[in-house]
């Protein structure tokens, strides 16, 4: 068998070298003193090159890194794992990265249901760890490297992705008269990591002149801290209409829709062209 002792097969020169095998000794002599030249341009070449290797900043790609910085998840440094409670949020992330993987609907222990997908691209795997998200990031998330310009749309996605609009009516005077309601807007971002929500906060502000407060939920059942980013009725007033400036922008439209439903008893009026 070409001089191949019996016994031997495939992987046979594993844990060997040419110091100890005179077959890999041999074979590295008769390459020793030769050059090498690929057929292929190195920019044309795609498994040097890859399109995510070094994307560009458009709407679609921030709304993504929004998405992917409250759900998402690295796994071996090459895999995005996105699981949401929202089939709606996954069809937008891989349309966003143009993506046409499978979703896949998955129970979970409580009994609820979970839509999810993995996108392997090495890449972009690496580019999320320039722009700061990183693996394990649920703790220990801080600033994103987000362009000014594409600030607003990436808030959009941390607000679908671990956010909340809270519009409701209550009762103001419980004392004494029962007619008088009080009408209450609250924008939310919710996060493990305090240094996450002081970035945003200090971002929004400076392009808003908008202050929130981050509000400490102790932990309970063995689970970690968790903080709120809360902005009242005043500041959601200017956050929330910068936030849907784009009418036909990716969005989770549950959310969506309490901002719409007040502006248009407000007089605020957001428009919504899709068709």
């Amino acid at each position: 068998m070409n001089g191949m002792p019996e016994g031997e097969g495939r992987g046979w020169a594993k844990g060997r070298s040419a110091k100890d095998d005179p077959r890999i000794a041999r074979a590295a002599a008769s390459h020793r003193g030769k050059t090498y030249v690929s057929r292929v341009l190195p920019e044309q070449d795609r498994r040097r090159i890859s399109p995510t290797a070094h994307p560009q900043w458009t709407p679609a790609l921030a709304y993504a890194i929004g998405l992917i910085a409250t759900d998402g998840s690295i796994a071996r440094g090459r895999t995005i794992g996105f699981p949401s409670a929202d089939r709606e949020l996954v069809r937008h992330l891989l349309q966003c990265l143009g993506k046409h993987n499978k979703i896949s609907r998955v129970r979970t222990r409580t009994g609820g249901v979970l839509y999810r997908t993995q996108i392997g691209d090495a890449a972009f795997c690496r580019w999320l760890l320039v722009v700061g998200i990183t693996p394990r990031k649920s703790l220990t998330i801080g600033p994103l490297d987000v362009p000014d310009d594409h600030l607003f749309t990436v808030a959009r996605g941390l607000l679908d992705g671990d956010g909340s609009i809270i519009n409701k009516r209550t009762r103001a005077d419980v004392g004494r008269r029962d007619d008088y309601y009080w009408e209450y807007l609250q924008t939310k971002f919710v996060c493990a990591s305090r240094p996450h929500l002081e970035w945003l906060k200090e971002r929004l502000n400076a392009a808003l002149c908008i202050d929130g407060l981050i509000i400490k939920r102790a932990a309970r059942g063995g689970r970690h801290d968790c903080y709120t980013l809360r902005y009242s009725k005043v500041a959601s007033h200017r956050l929330l209409p910068a936030l849907y400036r784009e009418t036909r922008a990716p969005r989770l439209t549950r959310k969506w829709r309490v901002w719409a439903s007040y502006a248009r008893r407000h007089g605020l009026q957001p428009r919504d062209t899709r068709p």
